[in-house]
């Protein structure tokens, strides 16, 4: 006998790696529910239905954090978690984030930004700063792109 299996279909989310012109991370600093904390991650969100992944990493980026940039850059696709969910993550790295407007965020969420040197970023998902699997490896992935070291030592 087999018990109940549920596999939770979604259209998956998009992470990304935003660099401002002065070489800093943008962060967000949120509560999630799920685990009851407060947590740092990179500016990411569900793709709406028919939205590619990258109109969901600009979406995102500004609604988030109030901030645009160039083109967003494919990187990566990930299996979020392949057991249980149909979901995919796409990390993009937005290259020249600028804030231009104000963040737009739901009314459940209340977002910090933060603008963190690159080299802390690493070490944040490095050490456990940055502590959600998908998110540690957007970042290392996304470092590797840019050419930064994304491993222990630099």
């Amino acid at each position: 006998m087999v018990d109940e299996y549920f596999v939770r279909e979604s259209h998956g989310f998009a992470v990304v790696f935003a660099l401002t012109p002065d070489d800093r991370v943008l962060l967000v600093r949120q509560y999630k529910h799920g685990v009851g904390e407060v947590v740092t991650e990179l500016p990411a969100g569900g793709m709406d239905d028919d939205e590619s992944p990258a109109a969901c990493a600009s979406r995102e980026l500004a609604e988030e954090t109030g901030y645009t940039g160039a083109t967003p850059e494919f990187v990566r696709t990930f299996l979020t978690d392949p057991t249980n969910s149909t979901s995919r993550f796409h990390v993009f790295v937005v290259r020249n984030a600028t804030r231009t407007r104000e963040p737009q965020t739901d009314i459940t969420e209340e977002i910090e930004v933060d603008r963190v040197p690159v080299d802390e970023v690493r070490a944040m998902a490095l050490d456990g700063r940055i502590a959600a699997g998908s998110q540690v490896a957007a970042v290392l992935v996304a470092l590797a792109y840019l050419g930064r070291q994304g491993g222990p030592g630099g």
